[in-house]
């Protein structure tokens, strides 16, 4: 029989990429993916005919749970980090629908926006990462798993880690950065941190800085994030793979990075495309009130490296930003 694979979020962007990259690997999976609604699914089914479609929300317990319970493998990436219900219902099915003997597995997107809460915090904004901010998830991996509750997404981390609890279930956490480039998903194939950013640099006709500027996050490319997704997957159902407690289980907390920027410099880099693209005048930086870019967010992915082989090779956010600019120009009607 082939696998059944459980996935949210496929009309979004991590999730729509990772989907594409997973459906190309494994067409002969067994994929059933939640969508909102029958108009949300139409550019779903188009593209993917062959995949079952149930449709309802993400406070719709009873669906999540009984597609968790039928599912080999749960892949959740619709407002996974923050959705307190459908995390709870897919413990639930999960738990339900699975033994000790036949675990179900749960690979569940969060974010490193949760290594933000020391700055966030102490509204450290702007000022350079502190050397206990880095976070390595082998080697730091009890302090990644007691990060103090008032970090964000650390309530629905909880949840996930909690269901390891029930004997059929077991977890993988995955904590992408910065995550750039264009998707290859259905509907939405727009990240948020970058656009945002050059959103911002074509409507004001400058790039924002927060003050002093120092800040630092790791990066991922959304094929490289979609690779590790793909190998999850495959370690799932591989009966080597899925026992060993590094990679499923209370510890499985994968962070996913392969660059480092500071966002000073990515606000430079957006200037000066715009300029050069002539959709600002000069490649001008301010500094503002620009919270969101004021705080460090610093992790080793060595998980990934170490027990799947992950191995990124996109382009460089740097060399990504020229398509970025224009990306953007196109979707503001500029260009």
């Amino acid at each position: 029989m082939a696998p059944k694979i459980f996935l949210t979020g496929v009309t979004g962007y991590v999730g729509g990429d990772a989907f594409y990259a997973l459906f190309k690997a494994h067409p002969e999976y067994e994929y059933t993916l939640l969508v909102r609604n029958e108009e949300r699914g139409k550019p779903v089914a188009a593209a993917y005919p062959k995949a079952r479609l149930v449709y309802g929300t993400l406070d719709d317990a009873e669906v999540i749970e009984k597609e968790a319970a039928a599912a080999d493998v749960v892949v959740h990436m619709a407002d996974s980090a923050d959705n307190v219900p459908s995390a709870r219902a897919i413990a639930k099915g999960l738990a339900a629908g699975h033994t000790a003997e036949k675990p179900g597995y749960w690979i569940h997107l969060c974010g490193t926006g949760i290594l933000t809460w020391y700055d966030a915090g102490h509204e450290r904004y702007g000022q350079a990462p502190l050397p206990e901010q880095k976070y390595h998830d082998i080697d730091d991996i009890d302090r990644v798993l007691s990060l103090p509750d008032t970090a964000i997404h650390r309530n629905v981390d909880k949840i996930v880690l909690a269901a390891n609890d029930s004997p059929g279930v077991k977890t993988m956490i995955v904590g992408p950065p910065t995550i750039y480039g264009q998707g290859r998903g259905p509907v939405n194939q727009r990240s948020i941190q970058v656009p945002g950013i050059i959103d911002y640099t074509l409507k004001n006709g400058f790039a924002p800085i927060q003050a002093p500027g120092l800040t630092e996050w790791d990066n991922v490319h959304v094929y490289d994030l979609s690779d590790f997704f793909v190998s999850a997957v495959e370690a799932a159902l591989d009966p080597s793979k899925n026992s060993n407690p590094e990679i499923f289980g209370p510890k499985s907390y994968f962070f996913i990075e392969s660059g480092v920027h500071k966002w000073s410099e990515v606000s430079k880099w957006v200037a000066e495309e715009a300029a050069k693209q002539g959709l600002i005048p000069e490649p001008i930086t301010k500094e503002v009130d620009f919270p969101n870019l004021g705080t460090n967010s610093k992790c080793v992915a060595a998980r990934a490296r170490k027990y799947l082989g992950w191995q990124p090779k996109g382009p460089s956010l740097k060399d990504e930003i020229p398509a970025g600019v224009a990306f953007e120009a196109k979707r503001l009607g500029k260009a």
